[in-house]
């Protein structure tokens, strides 16, 4: 792969949420947004999962902080941006 098969990729981030109790389908809602491919709400450590695609560290951040930690319900989160992932299957 060169540099310039590189840029073209989509960038991936798993967002790991801790919620207010009770509030986690708020969060799992957000999968509205654009950008947001998969929220669920899960049990365990944390209160729900969103994966994110976006073209831009600065479109990432963008939905990231603007639309879920600055949501009233949202303790804490944790990102995980993921350094590959391989390409959808060529029907």
């Amino acid at each position: 792969m060169n540099s310039k098969d590189f840029r073209r990729k989509v960038l991936r981030a798993f967002v790991l949420i801790k919620v207010k109790p009770g509030t986690s389908e708020d969060i799992v809602r957000s999968r509205r947004i654009k950008g947001v491919k998969i929220a669920n709400s899960v049990l365990g450590r944390y209160d729900a999962v969103v994966v994110i695609e976006a073209e831009s560290l600065k479109e990432l951040r963008k939905i990231i902080y603007e639309m879920i930690e600055q949501h009233p319900n949202v303790l804490h989160t944790e990102t995980l941006i993921s350094i590959f992932h391989p390409p959808p299957p060529v029907p």
